[in-house]
């Protein structure tokens, strides 16, 4: 029987995923914003992604900052925000956010470099009607 066993890496899991929201939130609060976009994003949570830009964003010179935190991102950690972007672009309250962070994709990256994006092509065409 490991009815037991999966439920203690059930709660383990959800333990860890507690502790990982709760770090999340202390970022916010202390305005340490890449760290909590680079949670935010390994969460896989567009949303909080989304919350972090917005808070960035809120600062002073937010756009340089914004700047400075996208471009200290892995580059797989920009392909999960140009996902996010995607739908975040969609809704009419999240737009200018999303186009503050393809903005500084298109400055900071060169077009060889975002054209190895994986899903640069859907995103991109996803991206054009509401651009």
């Amino acid at each position: 029987d490991v009815t037991e066993t999966e439920e203690k890496e059930a709660q383990a899991k959800q333990e860890e995923q507690i502790i990982k929201e709760q770090e999340l939130s202390n970022l916010l609060h202390e305005k340490r914003y890449l760290k909590a976009l680079g949670l935010a994003i390994s969460l896989d949570r567009p949303h909080t992604a989304l919350m972090v830009v917005k808070a960035i964003l809120r600062e002073t010179d937010g756009r340089k900052h914004l700047e400075e935190n996208i471009a200290r991102l892995r580059k797989d950690q920009k392909e999960a925000v140009l996902t996010f972007l995607v739908t975040w672009n969609t809704n009419s309250r999240n737009c200018h956010e999303a186009q503050a962070v393809i903005e500084t994709l298109l400055k900071h990256e060169a077009p060889d470099s975002l054209l190895q994006y994986s899903g640069i092509k859907p995103a991109v065409e996803s991206l054009l009607p509401y651009t």
